[in-house]
Parts: C-alpha cells; sequence; structure tokens
C-alpha cells in the first residue's frame, strides 16, 4: 500500500540531547578505521582551531537514524519497518560535531515517491546544538519493498 502523500512536509518533535563524549568518538572513529588524531587527541583538534575532539562526519548518523525512528514508527504513516531498507545517506555539515555538544535532531519528511511498487521515504535531519546552532543536516532514505506476490 503506498504511503500517504499528505505526509510531505511533517516535522516531528526535536529529540532529546544526545551528549556527545570524547569516547564515543574515539570508539566511532577506531570502528570506521579512521586514524585522524584530531578524532581521539585534544591537544591535536584544538592545533586546528576546534576547543576539543571532533568527530568523524558521519558519527551523527547514529542519532539521526535513530531520530528517523519517530516517523518510522508513526502509526498514522502506516510504514511497515519489516519490509525496509536503507537507500542512501548524506549529510551536510556547517561545523564539525565535537565533544561535550548536546545535540538534538529534528526530523521531517521531505519525500514520499512510489517506484515499482515500493515506497521510497526521504527523512531529513537537523541537528541542533544546546543554543539552537545548526551543526548538521542528514539526509536518510529508507526504501519500502514491494511486498511478495503469493
Amino acid at each position: 500500500m503506498a504511503l500517504d502523500q499528505s505526509f510531505v512536509g511533517r516535522s516531528y518533535p526535536p529529540t532529546d540531547p544526545y551528549e556527545v563524549g570524547r569516547e564515543k568518538i574515539r570508539e566511532f572513529a577506531e570502528a570506521v578505521g579512521d586514524p585522524n588524531p584530531a578524532y581521539t587527541d585534544p591537544d591535536a583538534a584544538k592545533a586546528l582551531g576546534h576547543p576539543d575532539v571532533i568527530a568523524p562526519p558521519t558519527f551523527v548518523f547514529a542519532i539521526t537514524f535513530k531520530a528517523a525512528g519517530q516517523v518510522v514508527q508513526d502509526p498514522q504513516l502506516g510504514l511497515d519497518y519489516s519490509r525496509v531498507v536503507h537507500g542512501d545517506q548524506k549529510f551536510v555539515h556547517r561545523r564539525p560535531v565535537r565533544a561535550g555538544d548536546r545535540l538534538t535532531v529534528t526530523s521531517t519528511i521531505e519525500a514520499i515517491k512510489s517506484m515499482a511498487g515500493n515506497d521510497i521515504l526521504d527523512i531529513r535531519g537537523e541537528v541542533r546544538d544546546e543554543a539552537g546552532e545548526h551543526v548538521v543536516t542528514a539526509w536518510t532514505k529508507l526504501v519500502s519493498r514491494a511486498a511478495e506476490e503469493a
């Protein structure tokens, strides 16, 4: 069943703040195999003009994807998550995410398309810090596969 186009433009409440920690940044950098010292060494980050260690660019995926859960779990949208695969991801940064940031995400349904029986859902996540400064925008594309024929 195709998703309702009237949901395009719908925004969901901001998430509770997520506090970015040095250890989480270090773990993420290690997991993605990025040895950049600005991710683990406060002095290296400060030498680059940052107040503390910074996170790799894709670090925010964890919090933006979790925030997109508000969209996915909206019973009025009617998305069958058991049929969903991750289609694409894109980030545009205003500044790096840094240790000590307290970030919130506001998710908005940007587009709903139907193609070959599949529903394609584009969700924009606006990430802001505690002061309301825009830090990064993340776009997540989810594809709900068409039901298999009997």
